[in-house]
């Protein structure tokens, strides 16, 4: 037999070639179309209470991750002190601007570092004391002195919804469906209510960015043929799922709807950097439209927004004379 291969044979090997790069090549990814139209909803109106800031100063914690340091931190070149970003909204400045002492726990601190949407029932539940005392990370506050503010959200991954889940919710999960999501959070509203003299204003999860990316041709083609969605399908039904689950949180109807006390409000983060439903994904992306972090723009957006939204709640709360 000659070592050699025939001619036949090099073009059959080429077209094998040809066959498997053909199946490795990307596709499918890119820009995802939002399933369905946005639906608004209504949500608490405040709009009896001043927005101005609170006469005598007032003790805030915020509890965050990455998205709410970036909010917090002023414009400009990243330092060590996460106090700067280029995505900075200036959020930290415009508290203190007005009365607001700003303490914070994120990464690294026992009481920040875990903030999905499942943390948050076990960290109120048993660790609610050391919230209202903490200072900075896991320092606390002089005896005495408390926060009567409290800010927490989760990050964007926590938009990234497995399915409805049915009509009753785990509110343990661990599976991110929409009917254990509003389970966890229903079972935040008894805690709330033990701490009357407290605020309790819940952000929104900040959307996703609305960008699949590629499969290889063989995985694209394999999910057509056994009928399993793309990526760019299921990441636009995470879209959906995601403006679902934000409306609920929002609305006046929803969330909230039983609950008869003044301390607890929603800011609508996600639905302010989805340019007020104009989508489902983030307007605002960084890096170029592919970082599902909020740039500059819709921080200080968001910033602007939450400081007289968070005056007139603390009046409503009766933490400020009206």
């Amino acid at each position: 037999m000659s070592k050699r291969l025939s001619r036949k044979g090099l073009l059959a090997l080429g077209g094998c070639l040809l066959v498997v790069a053909a199946s490795l090549l990307p596709m499918g990814g890119g820009l995802v179309a939002d399933q369905a139209p946005r639906r608004k909803v209504k949500t608490m109106d405040l709009s009896s209470f001043s927005a101005d800031a609170p006469e005598s100063p007032i003790d805030l914690v915020f509890l965050h991750h990455s998205v709410g340091g970036q909010l917090l931190a002023d414009k400009g070149s990243a330092d060590d002190s996460g106090s700067v970003h280029p995505n900075g909204g200036g959020l930290r400045r415009m508290l203190e601007d007005s009365h607001y002492l700003v303490h914070q726990a994120t990464y690294g601190s026992r009481l920040g570092e875990r903030t999905d949407l499942f943390d948050w029932l076990p960290k109120f539940r048993v660790f609610m004391s050391d919230v209202l005392r903490i200072a900075e990370q896991d320092q606390p506050l002089p005896d005495g002195q408390v926060n009567r503010v409290v800010l927490f959200k989760s990050c964007y991954p926590n938009n990234l919804f497995e399915g409805d889940g049915g009509e009753n919710g785990n509110p343990d999960g661990p599976r991110l469906t929409l009917a254990n999501a509003k389970a966890t959070l229903r079972a935040l509203l008894p805690i709330f209510a033990k701490y009357p003299d407290t605020l309790f204003v819940y952000l929104t999860t900040p959307p996703l960015i609305g960008i699949a990316h590629s499969d290889p041709a063989i995985k694209w083609l394999a999910k057509r043929v056994l009928g399993k969605p793309t990526t760019a399908e299921k990441l636009a039904r995470q879209g959906q799922l995601s403006r679902d689950f934000a409306n609920w949180v929002a609305a006046e109807d929803g969330w909230r709807k039983d609950y008869a006390l003044a301390n607890f409000v929603v800011f609508d983060y996600y639905d302010l950097l989805t340019d007020e439903g104009a989508s489902n994904f983030l307007r605002y992306p960084s890096g170029d439209g592919l970082d599902n972090h909020p740039n500059a723009v819709g921080n200080r957006k968001a910033a602007l927004a939450l400081v007289p939204f968070l005056n007139q709640a603390v009046r409503r709360a009766g933490l400020a004379a009206r």
